[in-house]
């Protein structure tokens, strides 16, 4: 009797029943362990994307379903958002949600059946980025002229890099590649694409400015929709728009487009496409060079030969035969003209020696000496005139000053009080002129010529 079940009908005891929370949570144990990663495929329905960021949504096929969780610790690696009536296959493992004690699926990774599918994912991301002008043209940077230095993000392995390199070898001498090795398909492939973006343009920011990086080609060979899905994330998509340096997104053959095509700086149809395009830089460059050489080449030939032809002419021209006769010519005129600045410098110098004996004899020691005197006793004269004119002035000014204190003394009020007068105050200090401004025992205040008195008022008349 090795059946639980069995064995109970013969327990002497009665067996402790569980509760419900106990039930579920071995129920959830057995489960996990059992069911701990498995695949399944069905329809979505029920599609419901919460405010935390998980999604919560039910897989069904013609018969029966599942409730199904994805964390939004894991949805942020799906590459698209699910929708009711989606076709999908999912990975995961078995659980139960204890509170409600139903059993659900936890999803780890959700993937679009068929080609439908990855088109309508496709759809879905293209139209965000449209909304978001990540493909307007006005951001699209120019490539540099003349790169030095070409980083290609792509698989070591593949033939994308080969061909890039294989192209940018033949074609160029100065261009130096670096290979920022990264996986183009898979489940982490858009994580990894989109490190090396980062990587690149980290690694500019502190590197000489002959060492960074001038553009990026981001790409791959062909596949299928499938395999190429990886250059369709938005978040790589993202990157690649912020990056500084310039992209090219080289992804599939010519009839294959993705989302990195569209947002990167120029879309390449093919790997070595893009490898064209940066080669093909130093070749317009090297064929100018070539081209301005072989004009500069048959500039210099006919200036050369219009050289010699007026050498020539030069040979046969009748001034050969006249130039002797006019070197004759100036020559006598030479002569003449000498002779002439002789005669005027001649007369230049009689001249100035009749104008210095003039001033010496203006100079002569006897007439300087005379003007001296003559000066000296104009000069004593003034003197004495300028002595007599200051005491005049000063007497006039005293005898106006004495006139000017004699009428200012007879006008003063301390005149009056010399006469015998006096000046009476009230106590406020008033001048009284009238009885009328005192009254009886007011104190007044006497000013005499000489010396104050202070007085009472015992009676008024």
């Amino acid at each position: 009797m090795t059946s639980p079940l069995l064995q109970s009908l013969f327990d002497d005891e009665e067996r402790r029943p569980l509760t419900i929370s106990e039930l579920n949570e071995q129920v959830k144990g057995e489960l996990e362990r059992r069911f701990s990663s498995v695949w399944i495929e069905g329809e979505i329905s029920d599609f419901f994307d919460a405010n935390s960021g998980h999604w919560y949504f039910s897989l069904h096929d013609s018969d029966s379903q599942i409730k199904a969780a994805c964390y939004k610790s894991n949805n942020w690696r799906i590459r698209f958002k699910p929708f009711d009536g989606l076709q999908v296959r999912v990975r995961g493992k078995l659980t139960v949600y204890e509170p409600r004690g139903e059993y659900q699926i936890l999803v780890e990774s959700l993937e679009p059946v068929g080609e439908g599918a990855i088109k309508i994912a496709f759809e879905q991301v293209k139209a965000k980025l449209e909304k978001d002008r990540l493909f307007d043209d006005e951001f699209k940077r120019p490539l540099p002229y003349f790169p030095r230095r070409v980083g290609v993000v792509t698989s070591p392995n593949g033939a994308a890099f080969h061909d890039i390199l294989n192209v940018l070898t033949r074609r160029t001498k100065s261009v130096s590649i670096v290979l920022i090795p990264t996986r183009v398909q898979g489940e982490t492939a858009p994580k990894e694409i989109r490190e090396a973006v980062l990587r690149a343009n980290e690694f500019n920011k502190s590197a000489q400015e002959n060492e960074k990086i001038d553009v990026l080609i981001v790409g791959r060979g062909g596949g299928s929709a499938e395999d190429l899905s990886a250059f369709n994330e938005e978040h790589l998509a993202r990157t690649i728009f912020s990056s500084e340096i310039p992209v090219i997104s080289a992804v599939g053959h010519e009839i294959d487009f993705s989302i990195s095509d569209m947002v990167a700086d120029v879309r390449a149809p093919t790997p070595s496409a893009a490898a064209e395009v940066v080669a093909g830089k130093e070749e317009d460059i090297e064929a100018f060079i070539v081209q301005q050489m072989r004009d500069l080449f048959r500039i210099a030939e006919y200036k050369i030969e219009n050289a010699k032809n007026e050498v020539r002419e030069l040979s046969f021209s009748t001034v050969f035969g006249e130039f002797p006769q006019r070197i004759k010519d100036w020559r006598y005129e030479i002569a003449d003209i000498d002779e002439r600045i002789l005669d005027a410098v001649e007369a230049g110098l009689k001249s100035r020696s009749a104008n210095l004996v003039q001033l010496k004899t203006r100079l002569s020691p006897v007439k300087l000496a005379s003007n001296i005197g003559i000066r000296k006793t104009r000069l004593a004269i003034l003197h004495q005139r300028k002595a007599s004119a200051v005491r005049e002035l000063c007497s006039r000014k005293d005898e106006s000053l004495k006139i000017a204190m004699a009428s200012l003394d007879a006008l003063s009020p301390l005149s009056v009080l010399n006469r015998g007068f006096s000046l009476t105050k009230s106590e406020k200090g008033d001048i009284l002129r009238d009885t009328k401004n005192v009254e009886m025992n007011d104190k007044l205040k006497i000013r005499l010529a000489n010396g104050k008195l202070e007085a009472r008022v015992e009676k008024i008349d």
